[in-house]
């Protein structure tokens, strides 16, 4: 089985609807989430060996992300557990389905990374890949800790990153500074439509693969919701359609897509290292299915990626 490991935030979804706020209440369904742990379950749930390192709280949030871990079959053994609480962020849906979230992240146990405790996560040599984004990546102390991290290992595992940009939290300024620094390690990259256009507001999918292939960046991935995937490799590039249209919800839509998209990469032995071996065909069928582990997330309530067995 191939294994990739995945280092980020553990979050409790706390998930608002359209009509959430009524009788004097706020009427919220709280589910396991955090990108990279999203990220984690679907991969597992897949097929894959996804060996997570989160600072899991002991408190009751925590406790309940835990649990989803474990029964979605993540490997646990290069997380911490953490004294400190989860991380709370509440998901207020449109009527469309999409979500807009707040964050409360202030003395929560995601961002307290040190190397040693990281260390472990590829300490064995065994993952082919590593991935990371989110909160994790741009929340100091843990962002350094694991850049630092990929740097080490990149040219002999593929690293991946996903910044899924959360502007209420962080201001967009810092992520147009980081961004480069993240390129420079990272084989591939993936952004949704609305990072696009954070970080360079009027630019074309084509323009902003351009540049980030110019840091380092072999494949450029960018989720463009109802109109499908756009990915370009090394410059070349392609684009695959939506798959389904149910839409419940579109919470961890992408990070079951990114998910979805590096276990069909790593089941055909096309990880480990930067893509070299890596042809547009070859890509296309793994964005495809990729659309297809998407489709599915996005037609239940919360971060509920597909078991492989509901792919057919």
């Amino acid at each position: 089985m191939t294994t990739i490991a995945v280092v980020g935030e553990v979050v409790a979804d706390a998930v608002l609807p359209v009509d959430g706020i009524r009788d004097g209440a706020a009427h919220l369904t709280v589910h396991p989430g955090g990108g990279p742990a999203n990220f984690a379950v679907a991969l597992s749930r897949l097929g894959t060996d996804a060996r997570f390192a989160g600072r899991l709280s002991t408190g009751a949030l925590g406790q309940l992300c835990r649990s989803h871990l474990e029964a979605s079959g993540v490997d646990l053994s290069a997380s911490v557990a953490a004294d400190e609480p989860a991380t709370l962020a509440i998901a207020r849906l449109n009527a469309g389905g999409a979500a807009a979230y707040e964050f409360y992240v202030n003395g929560t146990a995601d961002w307290l990374w040190t190397p040693e405790e990281l260390a472990p996560l590829v300490a064995d040599g065994t993952p082919v890949a590593i991935h990371t984004g989110t909160l994790a990546l741009a929340l100091q102390p843990s962002g350094q800790v694991i850049e630092d991290l990929l740097r080490s290992v990149r040219g002999r595992i593929t690293t991946s990153i996903d910044p899924n940009l959360r502007t209420l939290l962080i201001p967009v300024e810092l992520y147009r500074e980081k961004i480069a620094d993240w390129a420079a390690v990272a084989d591939i990259v993936r952004l949704s439509e609305d990072d696009l256009t954070d970080l360079w507001p009027g630019a074309t999918c084509e323009a902003a693969a351009e540049i980030l292939h110019g840091h380092g960046v072999e494949l450029v991935v960018i989720s463009l919701g109802g109109d499908g995937a756009f990915a370009s490799l090394r410059g070349e590039t392609v684009r695959v359609p939506i798959a389904g249209t149910s839409v419940v919800d579109t919470v961890g839509a992408g990070d079951s897509f990114h998910g979805g998209l590096l276990h069909h990469l790593g089941s055909n032995g096309l990880l480990g290292g930067g893509f070299g071996s890596l042809t547009l065909a070859s890509l296309t069928e793994a964005l495809t299915f990729a659309s297809q582990v998407a489709a599915i997330t996005v037609s239940r309530a919360g971060a509920n990626p597909p078991w492989a067995h509901e792919l057919g």
